[in-house]
């Protein structure tokens, strides 16, 4: 998309956040269990059609890019969107797209993209960095099929998902499953997280019947695949809370009287100011670019750069934005607390900023060894 249309984009999803998700409603919905309002969910997905902005026409959806996907997922990172769209559209919908699996893709894409059902993703069980040894499932197979057996003890919005992918281990590999939410077997359990906003749920495998995507064995590569634009998508995310918890400060400190003159009239609100938007343009940088070459072939360094500095900078951002607003800034009816738990929370998932400088170290590194050879 040109400029214009993503600045029209941009538009129209914040439009529909202001009137679907303001803070007022993510407080209520971040205390059900659920986490997430099934009306506004279809709405986002059916009309507005943003779960299927990456997807193929072919399958139902817009067939444009992460470019285009990451404007919205900065709009509702600035939101706090309690909904599971990051699980179905970050994780599920990629995964399958990448195992080019037809059957499976014509069979749940659909239903991800019109709505009618949502999806999430087990890699290892414990939203840290993709690495096929840490795949904490097993799957074994029998004359009808293959069964699962495990324990993934963190997994977003696994309590909700009508479907949930998983990898395991079989004798040929890595491989992917699918396993619907009435399969025998199958438990799953809310579990208590720092970010209320973002639910996670244990999800154990009793000999559960599961459906085998791609081929036996051959999960790896695309999974890991897969991880990579879960990563930044996540960045993006990142992204637009860090300039949401900006413009927050800002406001307050133009707003807020002390001896008798705004704070932000004093200098070390100025450069606290200076310093978050110095971190936020750095992290947009990296953000843009990760999303930019993500369709590419090997988007892995641009996706660990852009997890290393998004993490960073959102979680520095959203601790001065909460020194900015002062004493009530720390208090639970205060907004400011809300983005310093996502930011949290967002930079231990999926690897942390000091386990993406030492990938991105490797990667390069292998990159060079390439060069020479």
């Amino acid at each position: 998309m040109a400029k214009s249309e993503l600045d029209e984009l941009r538009a129209a999803v914040r439009e529909f956040l202001d009137a679907t998700s303001p803070i007022e409603t993510v407080r209520a919905l971040m205390a059900t269990d659920t986490g997430f309002d099934a009306a506004s969910w279809r709405q986002l997905a059916g009309e507005l059609g943003l779960t299927g902005i990456a997807v193929p026409d072919t399958w139902g959806g817009a067939g444009a890019g992460m470019a285009e996907l990451a404007v919205v997922f900065e709009e509702m990172g600035a939101a706090l969107l309690c909904a599971p769209f990051f699980a179905t559209v970050a994780l599920a919908i990629p995964a399958i797209l990448a195992s080019a699996d037809e059957a499976a893709t014509e069979k749940f894409v659909p239903g991800f993209v019109d709505g009618t059902s949502t999806a999430t993703l087990i890699l290892n069980g414990q939203l840290g960095p993709w690495d096929s040894d840490t795949v904490c499932l097993r799957a074994q197979q029998h004359r009808a099929g293959y069964r699962l057996h495990g324990t993934a003890p963190l997994v977003l919005d696994g309590h909700t998902a009508d479907v949930i992918l998983a990898a395991a281990r079989t004798e040929a590999g890595i491989s992917l499953f699918a396993v619907p939410a009435d399969a025998a077997g199958l438990r799953r359990t809310l579990m208590a997280g720092l970010d209320r906003t973002r639910k996670v749920a244990r999800v154990e495998f009793d000999g559960v019947a599961a459906e085998l995507i791609g081929a036996d064995g051959g999960a790896a590569h695309f999974l890991a695949r897969t991880s990579d634009v879960a990563i930044v998508a996540l960045a993006a995310e990142q992204l637009g809370a860090a300039q949401r918890c900006l413009e927050m400060a800002v406001e307050y400190a133009k707003n807020r009287i002390q001896f008798g003159r705004p704070i932000g009239s004093f200098q070390a609100i100025k450069h606290r100011c200076a310093d978050m938007l110095v971190l936020v343009e750095g992290a947009r940088s990296a953000a843009t670019r990760a999303a930019e070459v993500v369709d590419a072939d090997e988007p892995s360094t641009a996706a660990a750069v852009a997890k290393m500095v998004c993490s960073e900078a959102f979680l520095q951002v959203a601790l001065d934005n909460m020194r900015i607003h002062g004493g009530i800034g720390f208090t639970w009816e205060h907004d400011a607390h809300l983005y310093l738990r996502r930011a949290k929370a967002s930079q231990l998932i999926f690897g942390t900023p000091d386990y993406h400088a030492q990938r991105l170290g490797e990667l390069v590194a292998t990159s060079a060894q390439k060069g020479h050879t």
